[in-house]
């Protein structure tokens, strides 16, 4: 605001303060004006509501209810470690397989009882394959657990023609093929596989096989 230096400008000055006064004098009543009418709605729809209930009773409070806490469940670590034990002593490395395997164009192997037919079909593919383990990069503990797992749980789950990929050996020292040889000392050891063959090309070749489990199911 410029200072005042005469009477036009007091008068100036006086007229500025009044359009302020005014202004706010209006906007006051504008408010004022909202607020009634939000308390009529708010009114007249409370009035709606108790013609529409008719005379209603509160409930009387007996508090909150006091859930108890679920229980925690104990870990049964012990059951665990049973399990881990049987899958681990389940099948050994010291296991000498090579008196059980048929060694003709490809490697292949059958339990007792079991015909020359049932390989045949199985390089054939006469049984669709239902699962697969890949066990690529595992350490030899860490794939003899995760094959009894696997084969277990195929056989629960009535699965009867799964693949193995054990990889050829190419990544190991020298070359060798340690956990395909492993591999085949396994599954000669687990009483559910039937017969096993080395897979086609087309489905892993030296590298996966191609496993006939007993049938099963839960």
């Amino acid at each position: 605001m410029k200072p005042v230096r005469s009477l036009a400008d007091l008068k100036a000055v006086k007229q500025q303060i009044d359009a302020q006064a005014r202004a706010h004098a209006l906007e006051q009543a504008r408010l004022a004006a909202e607020t009634a009418a939000r308390l009529r709605r708010e009114a007249s729809a409370r009035e709606l509501f108790l013609r529409a209930a008719g005379a209603v009773q509160p409930l009387s409070d007996h508090g909150r209810a006091t859930l108890a806490a679920a229980p925690v469940l104990p870990i049964p670590r012990q059951r665990l470690r049973d399990q881990q034990a049987v899958l681990s002593e389940a099948i050994s490395d010291e296991f000498d397989v090579t008196t059980l395997l048929d060694v003709d164009d490809q490697l292949s192997f059958r339990r007792p009882g079991i015909g020359t037919d049932v390989t045949r079909k199985l390089r054939q593919g006469h049984w669709a394959i239902q699962r697969q383990l890949d066990l690529h990069g595992l350490r030899s503990d860490e794939a003899r657990e995760q094959l009894a797992l696997f084969l277990r749980q195929a056989r629960s789950h009535g699965i009867r023609c799964v693949r193995i990929v054990h990889g050829k050996g190419l990544g190991s020292p020298g070359k060798a093929p340690v956990l395909k040889r492993k591999v085949f000392a396994w599954l000669v050891q687990k009483s559910e596989v039937l017969a096993f063959v080395q897979a086609r090309p087309a489905e892993g070749g030296a590298g996966a096989l191609v496993v006939l489990l007993q049938p099963g199911g839960s």
